[in-house]
Parts: C-alpha cells; sequence; structure tokens
C-alpha cells in the first residue's frame, strides 16, 4: 500500500516561496530601504546613459509661477500642489517666459542638439513639476531637444509636467537620490525665484561648492532683487558664518541672456563652442 504525497499547497503560496523580485511586501518593507534606494539610483543612470547625456544645466524655480502670470491653475500642465496658489502678475509671466527662453537658448546653443563623442551636453534637467520647471522644459522643446523631469513622489498626486522627454521623465521616493541625479551631472545651475524647495536645492549645490565635494560650476540666481531681499548674503559673510569668498560662489542675471553669458564667463564647457555661433 502506497501513502498518498502530502499536499505542498501551503508551502507554494506562502509569501516565503515568492522569488524576492516578485514579492512587493517584502521590496517594500523596512529591511529593503537600501535596495529600493539602490533602484532609484540605478534606473534613471541607466536611462541617462542610453540616451547618451554626459551633462546637464539645473533649473530650479517655483512651481506657482505659470504662463502669462496667469492665476488660473489650469494653465499648468501639472497640478499645484494642494494648497499652492498660483503668484500671477506681469512679474512672474516675465519669470516664466525668461525661464523658457532660457531652455531654448542653453539646448541650442549648449550641445543638447549636437552629440559630441557620442554624448550629449549640457541637457536641460528640472524637478519635472510645473511653474519654472515647466517653463525650462519647455524651452528645450521649443529647440527640439530633450530634457530631463526628475519627480519626485509626495503624499499627494504628483504628475509631471507636458514637456520633458517621455523616456526622461523620473519619479523618486527619496528626496536624497533625487537630488544626487540632479547633482551628479550638473555642469551648471540657474536658479529662479521660488520658495523652500528651490532654497533647498540651491543651497544643496552651495554646500557642495563651498566644501569642495562638487566640481567648480557656474551658479547663476536669476533675478538679484528677489534674491537679495529674500536671503541676506552679505549679512552672512558680515556674521563669519561664510567666508567673504564664497559670495563668489554664484552670480545675478537679470535676462536668459545675460544668464547664459553668465555661464560662458564663469567657464561653462561647451563643446565644440569655438565652431559655433554662439
Amino acid at each position: 500500500m502506497t501513502d498518498t504525497p502530502p499536499d505542498n499547497s501551503a508551502q507554494k503560496i506562502s509569501s516565503a516561496y515568492l522569488l524576492p523580485a516578485l514579492d512587493s511586501d517584502y521590496l517594500l518593507g523596512d529591511s529593503t530601504r537600501g535596495v529600493r534606494f539602490l533602484l532609484e539610483y540605478s534606473k534613471a543612470e541607466e536611462r541617462l546613459r542610453a540616451w547618451g547625456i554626459r551633462s546637464t544645466i539645473v533649473v530650479f524655480g517655483s512651481a506657482r509661477i505659470l504662463p502669462g502670470g496667469s492665476s488660473d491653475k489650469d494653465r499648468a500642465s501639472a497640478p499645484l500642489m494642494p494648497g499652492q496658489e498660483p503668484r500671477s502678475g506681469l512679474d512672474s509671466a516675465r519669470l516664466y517666459d525668461e525661464a523658457r527662453r532660457f531652455g531654448c537658448i542653453a539646448s541650442e546653443r549648449g550641445g543638447a542638439l549636437r552629440p559630441s563623442d557620442g554624448v550629449l551636453d549640457n541637457v536641460i534637467a528640472t524637478g519635472g513639476g510645473p511653474g519654472i520647471m515647466e517653463a525650462a522644459n519647455r524651452g528645450a522643446t521649443d529647440a527640439g531637444a530633450p530634457s530631463i523631469g526628475f519627480n519626485i513622489r509626495l503624499p499627494f498626486e504628483q504628475e509631471p509636467n507636458a514637456y520633458s522627454t517621455p523616456d526622461l521623465t523620473f519619479l523618486f521616493h527619496y528626496f536624497a537620490m533625487r537630488k544626487m541625479h540632479l547633482a551628479m551631472r550638473a555642469a551648471a545651475l540657474v536658479v529662479f525665484p521660488g520658495g523652500f524647495g528651490t532654497m533647498d536645492e540651491l543651497f544643496e549645490l552651495l554646500t557642495l561648492r563651498q566644501t569642495g565635494k562638487a566640481p567648480a560650476i557656474p551658479i547663476v540666481l536669476f533675478s538679484k532683487d528677489y534674491w537679495t531681499r529674500v536671503i541676506n548674503f552679505e549679512a552672512l559673510a558680515e556674521e563669519g558664518m561664510i567666508s567673504p569668498d564664497d559670495l563668489a560662489l554664484f552670480r545675478f542675471a537679470e535676462t536668459a541672456d545675460d544668464a547664459w553669458k553668465c555661464l560662458l564667463d564663469c567657464g561653462l564647457n561647451v563643446p565644440g563652442a569655438e565652431q559655433q555661433d554662439i
């Protein structure tokens, strides 16, 4: 008489029996946070390398500045955060237009349209959302160039703007990894008026420059009146909190053309620039 083999269905349906890569509960657990961090690095890195993107020009600025200085949230191609109200008016309209123009100028003249040695340089990269981010991505689109959107997952609905290149539109959970990708290919930084998020990114890059953890890249603050009113850089130096030399880490610009000239004057590398009419 042959014994009937015991049923092994309980073993097969156990979550322990799932391949780790297919076990979402495991992958999203506390013990695999490091794995998720690595995945956020490697997915974007692989895609950027596939596109041959060697360097970027990072553009920061407020999400609240909509096309035409509109107060209509529907003018943004991606929703504003809950509670955010558009910053309307002629000054906002000007800032949006200048950011869009800068995205176009940088894309046309910086190397994003002309591969050099099989790679693209000075590709516009933003946080991927509305406002100034949308404007800079839109300017790159106007030029026919690719651009990057490094979006962040937040507790509320987050959507990318409609102008970043779809294949280069990323979503991050970890701010730290998003910041790393924003910084690691940055050949220059242009910062338009903005709030906490903009300042967070600005001071991240300034700190990396001040401490020598990042190469000497040009940093341009757009609208001297705005930045010197909201941050008293001179007082930081006068109080001995920063070195007077640290004030040379950035410059100010008032137009898209000014910003581009500042980048060139501060040593932005533009491959083949000697042959280009820039």
